[in-house]
Protein backbone atom coordinates (compact mmCIF):
# COMPACT_ATOMS: atom_id res chain seq x y z
CA UNK A 1 0.00 0.00 0.00
CA UNK A 2 1.76 3.58 -0.90
CA UNK A 3 1.60 6.92 1.16
CA UNK A 4 -0.55 9.74 1.06
CA UNK A 5 2.92 11.57 -0.16
CA UNK A 6 3.34 7.98 -2.47
CA UNK A 7 0.03 8.88 -4.26
CA UNK A 8 0.31 12.55 -4.73
CA UNK A 9 3.90 11.80 -6.39
CA UNK A 10 2.53 9.42 -8.95
CA UNK A 11 -0.86 11.39 -9.66
CA UNK A 12 1.78 14.30 -10.11
CA UNK A 13 4.24 12.66 -12.67
CA UNK A 14 1.95 11.46 -14.71
CA UNK A 15 -1.10 14.80 -14.36
CA UNK A 16 2.36 16.95 -15.19
CA UNK A 17 3.14 15.36 -18.14
CA UNK A 18 -0.48 14.99 -19.37
CA UNK A 19 -0.89 19.04 -19.10
CA UNK A 20 2.48 19.88 -20.65
CA UNK A 21 1.11 17.63 -23.97
CA UNK A 22 -2.38 19.95 -23.36
CA UNK A 23 -0.74 23.19 -23.14
CA UNK A 24 1.21 22.26 -26.31
CA UNK A 25 -1.40 21.13 -27.98
CA UNK A 26 0.07 17.21 -28.60
CA UNK A 27 -2.44 15.05 -28.56
CA UNK A 28 -0.42 11.85 -29.12
CA UNK A 29 1.65 12.83 -26.38
CA UNK A 30 -1.24 13.23 -24.01
CA UNK A 31 -2.38 9.84 -25.62
CA UNK A 32 0.72 8.11 -24.67
CA UNK A 33 -0.10 8.82 -20.92
CA UNK A 34 -2.96 6.40 -21.47
CA UNK A 35 -3.22 2.41 -21.38
CA UNK A 36 -4.06 0.69 -24.21
CA UNK A 37 -7.44 -0.18 -23.15
CA UNK A 38 -8.39 3.22 -21.33
CA UNK A 39 -11.88 4.35 -20.57
CA UNK A 40 -11.78 7.98 -21.46
CA UNK A 41 -14.70 10.64 -20.75
CA UNK A 42 -14.40 14.15 -21.57
CA UNK A 43 -17.40 16.41 -21.95
CA UNK A 44 -18.41 14.34 -25.22
CA UNK A 45 -19.17 10.61 -25.68
CA UNK A 46 -16.82 8.28 -23.84
CA UNK A 47 -13.89 6.38 -25.90
CA UNK A 48 -11.57 3.51 -25.13
CA UNK A 49 -7.97 3.65 -26.39
CA UNK A 50 -5.36 5.99 -26.66
CA UNK A 51 -6.70 6.83 -30.51
CA UNK A 52 -9.59 8.17 -29.41
CA UNK A 53 -8.14 9.96 -26.56
CA UNK A 54 -5.59 11.58 -29.36
CA UNK A 55 -8.78 12.63 -31.42
CA UNK A 56 -10.26 14.11 -28.70
CA UNK A 57 -7.28 16.34 -27.50
CA UNK A 58 -6.86 16.77 -31.56
CA UNK A 59 -10.18 18.53 -31.56
CA UNK A 60 -9.28 21.16 -28.73
CA UNK A 61 -8.73 24.76 -29.76
CA UNK A 62 -5.40 26.12 -29.88
CA UNK A 63 -4.42 27.98 -26.64
CA UNK A 64 -6.52 25.02 -24.64
CA UNK A 65 -4.35 24.75 -20.69
CA UNK A 66 -4.99 22.96 -17.60
CA UNK A 67 -4.38 23.42 -14.41
CA UNK A 68 -5.11 21.08 -11.68
CA UNK A 69 -5.25 20.73 -8.02
CA UNK A 70 -5.50 16.89 -6.40
CA UNK A 71 -8.53 16.91 -3.61
CA UNK A 72 -8.30 13.02 -2.83
CA UNK A 73 -5.94 9.99 -3.21
CA UNK A 74 -6.54 6.35 -3.14
CA UNK A 75 -4.94 3.08 -3.61
CA UNK A 76 -7.70 0.62 -3.94
CA UNK A 77 -5.35 -1.72 -4.98
CA UNK A 78 -1.44 -2.97 -5.52
CA UNK A 79 -0.59 -1.26 -8.81
CA UNK A 80 -3.34 1.16 -8.53
CA UNK A 81 -3.72 4.80 -7.53
CA UNK A 82 -7.26 6.88 -7.96
CA UNK A 83 -7.44 10.33 -8.18
CA UNK A 84 -9.96 13.07 -7.23
CA UNK A 85 -9.37 16.60 -8.87
CA UNK A 86 -10.58 20.09 -9.83
CA UNK A 87 -9.17 20.74 -13.04
CA UNK A 88 -9.56 24.53 -14.89
CA UNK A 89 -9.56 24.49 -18.72
CA UNK A 90 -8.57 27.73 -19.99
CA UNK A 91 -9.06 28.94 -23.21
CA UNK A 92 -7.63 32.08 -25.38
CA UNK A 93 -11.40 33.18 -26.70
CA UNK A 94 -14.11 32.55 -24.10
CA UNK A 95 -14.20 31.66 -20.20
CA UNK A 96 -12.45 29.25 -18.28
CA UNK A 97 -13.90 25.64 -18.04
CA UNK A 98 -14.00 24.65 -14.28
CA UNK A 99 -14.36 20.77 -13.83
CA UNK A 100 -13.85 17.66 -11.62
CA UNK A 101 -12.31 14.98 -12.91
CA UNK A 102 -11.34 11.32 -11.12
CA UNK A 103 -8.52 9.43 -12.89
CA UNK A 104 -7.43 5.89 -11.93
CA UNK A 105 -3.59 5.35 -12.70
CA UNK A 106 -2.31 1.91 -13.40
CA UNK A 107 1.38 0.24 -12.96
CA UNK A 108 2.28 -0.77 -16.49
CA UNK A 109 5.56 -2.19 -18.22
CA UNK A 110 5.54 1.66 -19.61
CA UNK A 111 5.46 3.12 -16.66
CA UNK A 112 1.92 4.46 -15.19
CA UNK A 113 -0.68 4.91 -17.23
CA UNK A 114 -3.96 6.30 -16.61
CA UNK A 115 -6.77 3.37 -17.19
CA UNK A 116 -9.86 5.09 -16.70
CA UNK A 117 -10.45 8.97 -17.31
CA UNK A 118 -13.54 10.65 -15.96
CA UNK A 119 -14.87 14.73 -15.96
CA UNK A 120 -17.66 15.83 -14.75
CA UNK A 121 -19.12 19.37 -14.43
CA UNK A 122 -21.26 19.58 -10.94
Amino acid sequence: MTSDKDRETILRDVLDRWKAGIDAHRPQQVAALFTEDAIFQGLRPYTVGRPGVAAYYDSQPPGLTAAYRILETAAPADGLVLGYLAVDFSFADRPTLNVYLSVLVKRTEEGWRIGHYQVSRL
